[in-house]
Parts: C-alpha cells; structure tokens; sequence
C-alpha cells in the first residue's frame, strides 16, 4: 500500500463534493474554493453529503493520487 509521509498537513473540505469528480475536478477545488495550492506537500480531504464516501488527493513528486473510500 502506498502511503504519505506522516508530516503532511491535513486540509479538510467542509462543503459537500461531488464524487464524481476526478483528479482535475478535486485540484480545482483546491486551488478556487480552499485557495490552496494543490501541489504543496499536504492532503486534501473531501467528502460526500451522506458523509459516507471519502476522496483524498495528495502530490506525490511526479503525479496526483487520489484514495477513495466508500
């Protein structure tokens, strides 16, 4: 399993997203709704409305990954 470095910071999307939306959607969420950076060395975490489904997009030096759980 591939995992992140344990010093990340942790960003959590409070608004509901729709999971739908892949790589591109989610690092522009980052950029225009969090007004962050999606390439700085952090998670991002969003969520689904039922709060059941879970996306986490992180940058790892090469390439986006995206985690889901539901």
């Amino acid at each position: 399993m591939i995992r992140p470095s344990t010093d990340l910071t942790v960003y959590l999307c409070r608004e509901p997203v729709d999971m739908r939306k892949q790589i591109d959607g989610l690092a522009l969420l980052v950029q225009e709704a969090m007004e962050l950076n999606p390439f700085d060395k952090a998670l991002f975490v969003f969520g689904n409305r039922q709060r059941d489904k879970v996306k986490l997009l992180f940058w790892e030096r090469n390439g986006f990954v995206v985690w889901y759980k539901r």
